[in-house]
């Protein structure tokens, strides 16, 4: 389990930075996150979470809107960066699995790689602060959405509450095991074919 959710974890974050980076924000880079180091990214508590509940974070990467031209628009292009990779990730594995038709622990590692950016990907888009999908909503709804940004302060404690009393399980099932689901019948179809 360990190495799938160190990679989904890092590129994740390595997403935003780069795209913030391209987008004319330098703040990761100066801070040592334009990296795919996971040591840079990960964040002791939320990677310990991932393993023991199913859900965790890694540091968030250091984003400074004001040096994008359109500032809504940047923050909801590296906001969707990060998901978007997850899911680019899963599909990678489901291609790989196909491939290589691994057994035993290698079969496993490439099914869970799928399975955790799977949830990466549906877990930080729910619209809740401080996951991506708040400012990814901010970007797509008119106006500057400022009571989003101020939900921020108890956005943590919201999805924590929403967590512990298993608010966000079933909404997280409705969309993770259709997606992985798919993702498996493709690694299917790709170990079938005659190559």
């Amino acid at each position: 389990m360990a190495p799938p959710i160190l990679f989904a974890l890092t590129l994740h974050e390595y997403a935003h930075a780069y795209t913030a980076y391209r987008l004319g924000d330098k703040t990761a880079y100066y801070e040592g996150r334009l990296t795919a180091n996971p040591l840079k990214h990960l964040d002791p508590l939320g990677t310990l979470l991932l393993f023991i509940a199913g859900f965790g974070w890694a540091k968030p990467v250091p984003v400074n809107p004001f040096y994008f031209d359109d500032r809504k628009k940047g923050m909801m292009l590296v906001s969707l960066a990060g998901p978007m990779t997850n899911l680019l990730l899963a599909v990678i594995g489901s291609i790989l699995l196909g491939l290589l038709t691994p057994t035993g622990g290698l079969a496993f590692m490439l099914s869970y790689f799928i399975y955790i950016n799977v949830l990466l990907a549906v877990f930080n888009l729910i619209p809740i602060p401080p996951l991506d999908g708040s400012k990814i909503l901010a970007g797509l709804l008119p106006g500057p959405q400022q009571w989003l940004y101020q939900l921020e302060r108890y956005g943590t404690a919201i999805l924590f509450l929403l967590i512990f009393l298993g608010a966000l399980s079933p909404i997280l099932r409705f969309f993770i095991y259709p997606i992985v689901e798919l993702l498996t019948a493709l690694a299917n179809l790709i170990a079938r074919l005659p190559l």
